[in-house]
């Protein structure tokens, strides 16, 4: 199934239309949270549903921003599952317990406590890690999330790695 991940992206591609920015988005995030799943040796079906998740996250965007005027964090997460439902029906050979699982993922992706199972983990770090370079988030939040949130050895290495080297020295 992790093949359909290639299903999903294209769907997304299509939802987004040309809002290029949103697409890169979604494409950094699956890089991320595919290499970072991979690294920790996630099993075959978590990560199935992180590609998932990871491609589709952020769908509840569009929708966000044109009932509410707005992407926050808050309405993505209310709008997003709905979204994504709609989205992975779409998609032959996605069963319902991998399409429930991405809309909870969905719904859960900027919520950083309570952080239920691997999946979840490696998806907050992966978006987290783009949202840095993308919102130009500052170091002494970087250092903060690193410590409180970041849990997987690879993601907190890959974190530290782009932007907190000078932790180092």
């Amino acid at each position: 199934m992790i093949d359909m991940t290639s299903d999903i992206v294209r769907a997304m591609i299509d939802y987004f239309g040309s809002d290029v920015k949103r697409v890169n988005h979604l494409l950094k995030v699956l890089a991320f949270a595919k290499t970072i799943a991979e690294c920790e040796g996630i099993d075959r079906r978590e990560r199935e549903i992180l590609e998932a998740a990871a491609a589709v996250h952020d769908i509840g965007i569009k929708i966000s921003e044109e009932k509410y005027g707005s992407s926050s964090g808050y309405y993505q997460q209310k709008e997003g599952p709905g979204e994504a439902r709609k989205l992975l029906l779409g998609i032959s050979g996605l069963d319902g317990e991998l399409i429930d699982r991405v809309c909870y993922l969905v719904s859960r992706h900027h919520k950083y406590s309570d952080i239920d199972g691997m999946d979840c983990q490696i998806l907050i770090e992966a978006d987290f890690i783009v949202n840095v370079f993308e919102d130009e988030i500052s170091g002494d939040t970087i250092r903060d999330v690193y410590k409180k949130i970041f849990k997987t050895d690879t993601g907190r290495a890959i974190l530290k790695s782009l932007y907190l080297k000078e932790e180092e020295e």
